[in-house]
C-alpha cells in the first residue's frame, strides 16, 4: 500500500497518482549571483538559448524568491525548507574553511527525504554550507587559506546529508581552499598557493575556469549511468557561475556583446543545455522534474552600470542588487520543466519561496514528513500541474545584515529603514520611517514607503512575524524550537522567542 502523503502545511497531502516505477527523475540547478535579467527571455542581452527553452517548454515563475540575499542561507533554505534565521547563521555567509556544516546532523533535506523514499541522490558543484575538514595540529580559526587543513582526513561533506555522491568544491571561486571534494575525501593535497581575490590552499592543477567544464561533465556522466537503473534520481547542481571571479573558459571567450560576464552567462546556460541533452538522450526527459534558479540576485562585482549602459539590467528594473532586502536581492528566475506534467509556455504569478522545493519534492515523492522538518516550505506541486493555483500564505527574506521582510499578497514589509545590504542608503536618513512598506503591485520598483499611511497594515504583517518566531515555522503545525535566540526587535520592543 502506497504511504500516506503528508503536507508540512495540514500533515495531509494529496494522492499524487505516480506509481513506484513512475517517480520523477529531479533535477535542481542553482546558479550563483544571477538576476531576472541575465536570461534572455527576461531582455538579457547575453543569448541562454537553454534556459529560454525550459521557459518556452516550461513554466516561468515570475515572484519567486530565495530566503536570503546571499548563497549561504538562502542554499540552507532550499534544501532544508527552513529559514536560515532559525539557525546559528543569521547575517552574512560562511567565509573560512573553519566554518563548521550549517546543517545539522540527522536535520531533513530534500536529498535525505528522497532517498528514504527510494531516490538515488547526488551533489555537483558548489556546497558552501560548511565542510566539516579535519586541521593540522595547531591550526587556528583565523586561518582562512585552508592551509591547515589535513587534506589526506575524510572531512563531513553531504553524503552527511542525505547525498549518496558529491563532487564538488567548498564554497564559491573566490574562497580556499580550491581543490575538489569526491564524497568525504579532497581528490588531491592542496600543496600549491593560487588566488582569486582570496588567496589559499589549492590543488596545483586546480583552474577556476575549468569548475563548469568538470560540473557539466560529472553532470551528464551521473545522468548516463543512473537512467540505467529502476530507482529514480535527484540531482543538485549548484553552479559556481556567474559569481565572482568571472571566469568564463577559453572557449566562452568574446561570445557574448557584453564582455566576461556575458560570456560567463552563456556557458552557464551551456550547462544546462548539457543536462537537458543528457536526459533526451537516455529517454528520461518526459519524466524529469528540472528546477532552475538562482542563490540572490545579480553582484555589484559584474559592473551592473556599465552592463546597464550596454542594455543589459542583470535585476532588470527591480531595486537593490545582491545583499539588499529590495526585490533586486532575493526576486530571482525560476523555471520549472516536466513535460509529462507542465504545458509548455506558462507562466505563474504564485508568490514562491525557494523553501517550497522541499515540499513538493515530498508531495511528489508521497514522503511522509515529520512536524519538525520543512517547516517553511508549502509545495508548488499543483503550480506545476495548474499555474493558476497560485495559493500561498506570506514568505519571509532576509538581507545580507540580518535584516527581515515579509510578504503577504501585494504588501511588503522591511524591518529596516533602507537597503539592508550594499546598496545605498543602507539606513534611511534621520526623521524617516523605522520601516519600509511597499505596495508591489501598485509599485514594483520600491519607491514609495507608504508605512505610515497604513498602520493596519504594518501591525498585521508585524504580528505575523513575531508568530512564525514564536511558533517556530511558518506553516500550521506543531510548535518547534529554532536552533538559537531569533534577532529580531519589534514595534513597542517585541522580540522574537529565544528558542
Amino acid at each position: 500500500m502506497k504511504k500516506t502523503i503528508v503536507a508540512l502545511f495540514t500533515m495531509a497531502l494529496s494522492y499524487s497518482g505516480f506509481g513506484a516505477d513512475e517517480k520523477p527523475n529531479i533535477i535542481f540547478i542553482f546558479a550563483d549571483d544571477m538576476g531576472v535579467g541575465d536570461v534572455s527571455h527576461m531582455g538579457g542581452k547575453a543569448p541562454t538559448p537553454a534556459l529560454d527553452r525550459m521557459a518556452k517548454e516550461g513554466l516561468r515563475f515570475t515572484d519567486a524568491h530565495t530566503t536570503s540575499s546571499v548563497c549561504t542561507p538562502s542554499r540552507y533554505g532550499v534544501l532544508t525548507g527552513r529559514y536560515n534565521w532559525r539557525t546559528r547563521l543569521q547575517r552574512s555567509v560562511f567565509l573560512s574553511p573553519h566554518d563548521k556544516p550549517l546543517i545539522k546532523e540527522n536535520e531533513s533535506t530534500v536529498a535525505s527525504l528522497l532517498k528514504e523514499n527510494g531516490y538515488n541522490t547526488a551533489c555537483i558543484g558548489k556546497w558552501h554550507l560548511g565542510i566539516g575538514w579535519q586541521f593540522k595540529e595547531g591550526s587556528t580559526p583565523k586561518d582562512k587559506t585552508g592551509h591547515d587543513i589535513d587534506f589526506t582526513k575524510p572531512a563531513v561533506t553531504p553524503t552527511a546529508n542525505g547525498f549518496e555522491y558529491f563532487f564538488g568544491i567548498q564554497a564559491s571561486l573566490d574562497m580556499p581552499p580550491f581543490v575538489y571534494i569526491e564524497n568525504e575525501m579532497a581528490v588531491a593535497d592542496a600543496t600549491a598557493t593560487k588566488q582569486w581575490k582570496r588567496k589559499g590552499a589549492a590543488d596545483p592543477d586546480f583552474e577556476a575556469d575549468q569548475c563548469l567544464i568538470d560540473f557539466a561533465e560529472k553532470s551528464v556522466e551521473y545522468i548516463n549511468e543512473k537512467s540505467k537503473e529502476d530507482k529514480p534520481f535527484f540531482m543538485y547542481i549548484p553552479l559556481t557561475s556567474p559569481h565572482a571571479p568571472i571566469v568564463p573558459s577559453e572557449a566562452w571567450k568574446g561570445k557574448s556583446e557584453i564582455g566576461e560576464y556575458g560570456d560567463f552567462l552563456m556557458e552557464t546556460d551551456w550547462v544546462v543545455g548539457q543536462v537537458l541533452e543528457a536526459l533526451e538522450k537516455n529517454g528520461i526527459y518526459e519524466n524529469t522534474l528540472v528546477m532552475f534558479s538562482t542563490d540572490n540576485g545579480c553582484s555589484p562585482v559584474a559592473d551592473i552600470e556599465s552592463l546597464t549602459k550596454q542594455g543589459h539590467k542583470p535585476n532588470g528594473d527591480l531595486r537593490g542588487m545582491k545583499s539588499d532586502i529590495y526585490e533586486g536581492g532575493h526576486r530571482v528566475p525560476t523555471l520549472a520543466l516536466w513535460p509529462k506534467v507542465i504545458k509548455g509556455g506558462a507562466t505563474t504569478d504564485r508568490i514562491t519561496s525557494l523553501s517550497d522545493f522541499y515540499a513538493t519534492c515530498a508531495e511528489i515523492a508521497e514522503a511522509e514528513v515529520k512536524p519538525s522538518d520543512g517547516v517553511d516550505s508549502v509545495s508548488f506541486y499543483e503550480t506545476l500541474k495548474d499555474p493558476t493555483k497560485v495559493e500561498r500564505d506570506a514568505i519571509v527574506m532576509h538581507s545580507i545584515s540580518g535584516d527581515f521582510a515579509i510578504r503577504k499578497g501585494k504588501w511588503k514589509l522591511c524591518f529596516c529603514s533602507g537597503s539592508g545590504g550594499w546598496t545605498k542608503p543602507r539606513k534611511a536618513p534621520a526623521g524617516e520611517p523605522k520601516w519600509q512598506l511597499f505596495d508591489l503591485d501598485a509599485d514594483p520598483t520600491e519607491q514609495k514607503n507608504l508605512y505610515q499611511e497604513n498602520p493596519e497594515v504594518v501591525n498585521e504583517l508585524h504580528e505575523l512575524m513575531l508568530g512564525y518566531i514564536e511558533n517556530g515555522r511558518s506553516t500550521p503545525g506543531a510548535k518547534q524550537e529554532n536552533d538559537v535566540p531569533v534577532k529580531f526587535v519589534g514595534l513597542a520592543g517585541k522580540k522574537g522567542s529565544t528558542k
